[in-house]
């Protein structure tokens, strides 16, 4: 049976990012009293009522955000014979494999001063376009103003952790920025590698969050850098990101990144038998559809697949959305308002099919849910941003299924302390100790490792940490 997480096709997307006429927006209907879609609407017509203002934009397609100039892009004579489809993408990927695994030989050392400084300006500038696209799509009302000044200071009392996770991103020899996974835009991920690497060791392919919005591969390095620590690979995953394009072109990214984890990770070291998939906030609910879809793939006749669900050892969700219909007024009353939350998910008609908990709840795809890995989804009882009742209900429904599933739920923890503020705290992580203590269980050598590893050290000053807690407070970001 068809899978219902598979996404819209959408015409104009199919040979690249989607095309905005700002101009052609204007004359569109205006969106309904409660902010779906007016009748007849396109969802993304009521996006374009915001993003209208912005004459700049009128180009036929979209820009990508990471230049194609850095991809390779062999040029051939007009007169020569077009080689098969593939080779292009064969020889791309042989040559970012080939480029990252002669580098892993070169007893660690760095790569010219010059190229790390251009590597960081790029992404310097990848970063920055991310921050500006953020303010042009959430508007100028007072909520965003608030949140904006909120999020300014908290970004310069953790400042001092910021530069020492991106001095250790740029230019440790742990680090192997941008390797190639597919042909489109931001197709790329950063792997982390511990420090002894004696033999095969377990990864975690991790999908960062971003409210769908501004998610970069970068947003891992904390967690890279901590588990690498501990003997155990990171590839953070990439992907493009609204509104270059929508939902279903996400899970695309995600799902094909992933792919490229479970077959290629043993040319860089990492065990292809212990595969763990990770996501955090936007990333755990992307991880979760393609997850979701995959299963539904395998269960259907006919079905072309690059991976398998049974190569994932566990998945991991952390600070996660799984139930869109639950979360687009509370959304809304947050600050990420409904007619963009539409536009980002392909229309109020796709929540159903975008939404995880509700998807496995469809007894017509029982056996296909049953072959998920086991699940464990951990949330701050203090999370205002997603509530930790969204973890909680979806382990309950993939329980129900078959699934072996569990919620753990740290109180107090809010949705950034999880993945941010307790690890700069430095001392021990709790989050952190039950997610190594998962990979690592039936291992009794890096068990015995774990019982001896020396606590993190602080990064940021404790009354720095204090008041990013207010600032995290609901009564100070709506």
């Amino acid at each position: 049976m068809p899978s219902p997480l598979l996404p819209i096709t959408n015409p104009s997307s199919r040979h690249g990012p989607p095309s905005f006429d700002p101009a052609s927006s204007l004359a569109s209907p205006p969106p309904s009293k409660d902010g779906g879609a007016g009748p007849g609407d396109d969802p993304m017509a009521n996006l374009l009522l915001i993003s209208s203002p912005f004459d700049d934009e009128k180009a036929a397609t979209v820009r990508p955000l990471l230049s194609r100039a850095s991809s390779y892009a062999p040029t051939v004579p007009p007169a020569a014979a077009a080689p098969p489809s593939g080779f292009y993408q064969q020889r791309r990927r042989r040559s970012a494999s080939e480029n990252s695994l002669s580098s892993m030989s070169d007893n660690g050392r760095h790569q010219p001063l010059g190229r790390e400084v251009a590597d960081a300006a790029s992404d310097t500038f990848v970063l920055t376009r991310l921050g500006l696209k953020l303010l042009r799509y959430l508007g100028v009302g007072y909520r965003w103003i608030t949140r904006f000044l909120a999020l300014g200071c908290y970004s310069l009392l953790l400042m001092p952790g910021f530069v020492q996770v991106g001095y250790y991103y740029f230019f440790s020899s742990q680090v192997r920025r941008g390797i190639v996974y597919g042909d489109l835009p931001r197709n790329r991920l950063d792997l982390y590698l511990p420090k002894n690497m004696d033999g095969p060791k377990p990864v975690v392919a991790f999908i960062t969050g971003g409210a769908w919005i501004i998610g970069y591969k970068a947003w891992g390095s904390l967690l890279g850098q901590q588990l690498s620590e501990r003997d155990i690979m990171v590839a953070c995953i990439d992907y493009r990101n609204f509104p270059q394009v929508t939902i279903g072109d996400m899970v695309k990214d995600a799902s094909q990144g992933i792919s490229f984890v479970c077959n290629h990770i043993a040319e860089y070291g990492g065990d292809p038998n212990r595969v763990y998939l990770m996501g955090q906030s936007a990333g755990a609910h992307i991880a979760a559809c393609a997850l979701l879809e995959q299963a539904i793939k395998e269960c259907g006749e006919g079905e072309s697949t690059s991976w398998s669900v049974s190569q994932i050892k566990a998945y991991f969700g952390l600070s996660g959305g799984y139930n869109l219909l639950e979360l687009v007024d509370y959304f809304h009353s947050r600050g990420l308002y409904r007619s963009i939350f539409l536009g980002i998910m392909e229309g109020e008609q796709s929540l159903r099919r975008f939404s995880p908990d509700l998807v496995a709840q469809d007894p017509n795809i029982r056996i296909a849910v049953s072959r998920l890995p086991p699940v464990r989804l951990f949330h701050g009882t203090a999370d205002y941003s997603i509530p930790s009742d969204a973890s909680k209900n979806f382990a309950e429904t993939l329980h129900g299924a078959g699934v072996k599933a569990e919620s753990i739920l740290y109180k107090g923890k809010t949705h950034t302390d999880l993945f941010l503020q307790d690890p700069m705290r430095g001392g021990k992580d709790d989050m952190l100790e039950d997610l190594v203590g998962y990979v690592h269980a039936g291992d009794t050598e890096a068990l015995a490792k774990d019982a001896v590893a020396p606590p993190r050290r602080r990064m940021v000053p404790e009354c720095s940490s204090k008041t990013t807690d207010l600032l995290g407070s609901p009564r100070k970001i709506p």
